[in-house]
């Protein structure tokens, strides 16, 4: 490994300058991931940290180290959200202006956040690589600092605080799962941990629809890809960060990638049984322990890196989640267009107890005499859908599932 241009004792130092700045958040046990892995699983719940997410911990480690010059200038950034607010805030506490370029289409809470801390809002591209472009640009035109989302080593020694953090909290981890998008959060995590622990594993998550690491390790250097459509929108990044590329590829033992389904279910289950709202990019951690068991060694932490998700999505999410789950099934059935026959089956789906949301039916050729009626049905469970689809199909009706 090359000497690196971040270490351990800047990750010491930048706890130091985030004291009073950044929350110590909590540890919360999962009992229903403990019994999954058969031993400890905790959640480090950067949720909770002051503007939503870990980045104020880098955002505010760049810009208070700034000269007085410097901040004279301004500080520029681009960011799907988190990154954004975080700036804005470590701006204000430093006294600074700060300019924010994110993407069109960018969850409207985090903008209205990023702006009530007092950064000034510029939309630009539906990507945050070309949010970032366009950040550089002002930065060359107007002198403002530009305040990188990872790939500098104050950044990264600030996110790597949570990693001394979960020692200081958990010290009997074997095992941390922690998002990656450009990779700062993961990097500083693997560094502080490694540099006192060199035992601990580091497993990396990505989302499967914007995985650069993958290719880029196997690449032994960082490679583009392009990111299609991910509800992780904070690790939605296209290409990997130089310095935090060279630190995961010696200090991150493995790198995982989880579908859009299964965060869905992991979003659900740190809501519904640890009482945590979390955003799709947040919880990707916890999804990679449901989907990737195997990989993970008790005693487990995941890190919850962030919580600014739109009430929106929360809801499509939720209902994506539950259908994952098997909570909710949604089928199609082709009925005789005669009286009584829809009467009849609902009849028979509310003696099966599970519960109508939507229904719908249209008439499929009025040569055939037929309705197709479509239903979307709240059940209890995976096991409880089974049973619905098997009495159905017993009674004589033809489900086909969607």
């Amino acid at each position: 490994m090359s000497t690196p241009q971040v270490t351990f004792e800047d990750v010491v130092a930048a706890r130091e300058l985030l004291a009073d700045v950044a929350v110590r958040t909590p540890v919360v046990h999962s009992h229903v991931l403990s019994g999954l892995l058969g031993g400890p699983v905790h959640l480090k719940c950067e949720n909770l940290q002051r503007s939503g997410s870990f980045k104020v911990r880098g955002a505010y480690v760049r810009i208070a180290r700034l000269t007085e010059e410097e901040l004279g200038r301004g500080v520029v950034a681009a960011s799907a959200g988190n990154h954004a607010q975080g700036v804005a805030l470590g701006s204000g506490l430093v006294g600074t202006k700060s300019t924010v370029y994110m993407p069109e289409g960018a969850p409207l809470p985090k903008v209205a956040a990023t702006r009530s801390y007092g950064a000034a809002v510029v939309f630009a591209g539906h990507t945050v690589d070309i949010a970032l472009a366009r950040a550089r640009e002002h930065a060359e035109r107007t002198g403002a600092v530009f305040i990188h989302p990872f790939d500098h080593p104050d950044v990264i020694a600030g996110q790597g605080t949570i990693g001394l953090e979960i020692l200081d909290q958990l010290p009997e981890v074997g095992t941390i799962a922690v998002s990656i998008g450009g990779g700062g959060l993961a990097a500083g995590v693997a560094l502080a941990v490694k540099s006192l622990r060199p035992g601990v594993r580091i497993v990396g998550v990505q989302a499967e629809r914007a995985a650069a690491y993958p290719a880029s390790l196997a690449a032994g250097q960082p490679v583009v890809v392009q990111p299609s459509g991910t509800m992780a929108d904070g690790i939605a990044v296209g290409l990997p960060g130089e310095l935090p590329f060279e630190l995961i590829h010696y200090l991150v033992d493995t790198v995982v990638t989880v579908t859009e389904q299964e965060i869905s279910r992991a979003l659900v289950l740190c809501l519904e049984r640890a009482k945590q709202v979390v955003e799709p990019a947040g919880v990707v951690s916890v999804a990679a322990i449901l989907a990737h068991p195997e990989v993970f060694e008790p005693p487990v932490t995941a890190v919850l890196s962030g919580g600014n998700i739109d009430p929106l999505l929360l809801a499509k999410v939720l209902r994506h989640g539950l259908a994952a789950a098997g909570r909710y099934l949604t089928l199609r059935i082709s009925l005789p267009d005669r009286p009584g026959t829809l009467a009849a089956l609902m009849a028979e789906v509310a003696e099966l107890r599970a519960n109508v949301l939507d229904i719908a039916h249209e008439r499929v050729g009025a040569d055939l005499g037929e309705v197709e009626v479509q239903l979307q049905l709240e059940t209890r469970g995976p096991e409880h859908a089974e049973e619905v689809l098997g009495v159905l199909r017993k009674q004589g009706y033809r489900p086909v599932t969607t």
